[in-house]
Formats: structure tokens, sequence, C-alpha cells
């Protein structure tokens, strides 16, 4: 019988996060599957019999699942683990609003039954490969599985930015910031810059300018196939890429930025339940539904 492997990840710096992973190692453990815990996280979970794992850049290797407990920022560091080793993840949301997360605290048990079975699909989600370029030279690459934004440097001063959409120019901005997003971004900053809801499933990516200074600066949804170009003019403020606000790269005035789908995608654990991703919306932002009385039965 072929040995399973799963990677616990939690944030360990809420005690009932510490908790709630001490309890799903412990479950998985006792199950007979081989547990990972990082090394600066296995000493607040303490479970004994564990395997810990000293760096995180082959903490998923060879697993089949990566079981994470906390909010969205806690799914974001997880996917940085998860991506490179193509294995899922699985979220368990304990911080506030949670759309990465599969499931919400007061499911914990089922989606520890879920996960012993073995019993979920895995979906596939849009990244973004980000170049920054100075006068042709490379200044960093990185990725994002929400967004990719440049910003303005300096608060005194307005960013001057030219936009391209599949190597044509399409607008110049004074602006805060352009935020280039996914559909799994779309409730994330770029919603709160005024961009659309996307659901995940569509293929699609985001460009959204943040507080722009000009007649044509609504948020546009344009093809996966489509590459974004960002150039950060002499005449504003320095600015600052930003993926997923984990990675940064400094871009003085000249630096180009490209984004484009990413060569590989985010894989997300999905667990049987009828919770659509319309129910999650209406749950997160607590939406007035009184009075729908749904489809009539046929």
């Amino acid at each position: 019988m072929t040995s399973r492997t799963v990677l616990v990840l939690a944030h360990i710096g809420r005690a009932k996060t510490a908790e709630a992973a001490r309890t799903v190692a412990k479950r998985l453990h006792d199950a007979g599957i081989r547990v990972r815990l990082l090394a600066e996280e296995a000493a607040a979970i303490d479970v004994s019999g564990v395997d810990v794992v000293e760096d995180p850049a082959q903490a998923a290797v060879g697993a089949e699942l990566v079981f994470v407990l906390g909010g969205d920022g806690t799914i974001l560091r997880a996917a940085e683990i998860a991506r490179d080793a193509g294995v899922p993840l699985l979220g368990v949301n304990l911080g506030r609003v949670g759309f990465l997360a599969e499931s919400e605290a007061n499911h914990l048990d089922d989606t520890i039954e879920h996960v012993l079975a073995g019993d979920w699909e895995v979906e596939q989600r849009v990244t973004l490969d980000v170049v920054a370029r100075l006068d042709g030279q490379l200044l960093g690459e990185t990725w994002a599985l929400n967004e990719a934004s440049v910003e303005k440097g300096a608060r005194e001063r307005m960013l001057e930015v030219v936009v391209e959409v599949d190597g044509r120019p399409l607008s110049r901005w004074g602006c805060d910031g352009v935020v280039a997003a996914t559909p799994t971004g779309s409730t994330a900053y770029a919603f709160s810059a005024g961009g659309p809801i996307v659901w995940p499933r569509v293929e699609a990516l985001l460009v959204v300018p943040i507080s722009a200074h000009a007649l044509f600066a609504r948020p546009m949804v344009i093809a996966t196939s489509s590459e974004v170009a960002m150039e950060v003019l002499a005449s504003g403020a320095d600015a600052l890429l930003s993926c997923d606000g984990r990675r940064t790269i400094s871009l003085p005035h000249g630096a180009r930025v490209e984004v484009r789908e990413g060569a590989r995608p985010v894989l997300l654990a999905r667990t049987p339940h009828p919770r659509t991703f319309t129910d999650t919306l209406v749950e997160k932002f607590d939406l007035d539904v009184d009075g729908w009385r749904g489809r009539p039965d046929a």
C-alpha cells in the first residue's frame, strides 16, 4: 500500500489556529498518514511522530496535499510552497474573509474526513508570470496568484504610467497605480480598486487603474492570451511592483513590467459540498437575498 503524505501549514500566531492545526495533524497521523510540518511551526503545533521539514521549498515535494489553516494570507504563503511542487492545497478559513479557503472553521471535522477518504477534486487556478526590466536589463521575475500591482513609491507624487496591451499602447494614466489580476484575485485588491468580480473558472485577466486622473480609466477584462505591460514614466513618482502583497521589486523611472498568464497554475483541492461561488459571495459580503424563491420545480 502506497504511503500517504500531507503537509500541514498554519498561522501559528493565533492560538485557535495552532490548536486546529494540532487537531488536523493528530487525526491524520493517527489514521496512518505521514504528516509534515515546517520547522518554525512544529514547536507551536507540538504533535509527536510528524516529519519536521527545514526547507520550505522542499516541504511539499512528494506530498499529496497541502492542508492549510488560516486566512488568505496563509493560503498565499502555502501557494508559494505548493505551486512549484505541483501539489494541490486545501484551505480552511480561520481568518476573516477567506475567499481562497475551501471550507470554514465550523466544517473542520468534515474537511478532515474528506481528506482521510481522499475525497476531493483538483481545480486549476490561473496565475500570472511577471517580469520587470529597465532598458532591457532584468530587474526581477516573479509570479502571482491574485494580482501584480504597480504602485507609486511616494505619497506626495502621482505615478505616471503608460499601459500596453498585446504590444500596443492603450493609455497614459496619472494614478496611484495599476492592478493586473486573475479571476481568483478579482475579490482581493482589484475589487478594492473598483474592479469587477469574475467567477474563478472564467478565462480572463483584469486590468484595474487605481485613482486614475483620466477620462478612459475603467477596469478592463482581457483574454488570458493577452499580455499587459506597464511603463513607469520619469514625469511621475518611482514605483513598486508587488505580487500578492508578498513579493516586491523596486521600479525606477523607465522600468517596464510585463504580465502574462502564468505557465504554472496553482492547484486547489475541492471537497464535495453544495456551496457555489455565488454562495461564497453572499456569505462573505453579507448580501441581501431576502425574497428569493428559487427556480420552480419542473
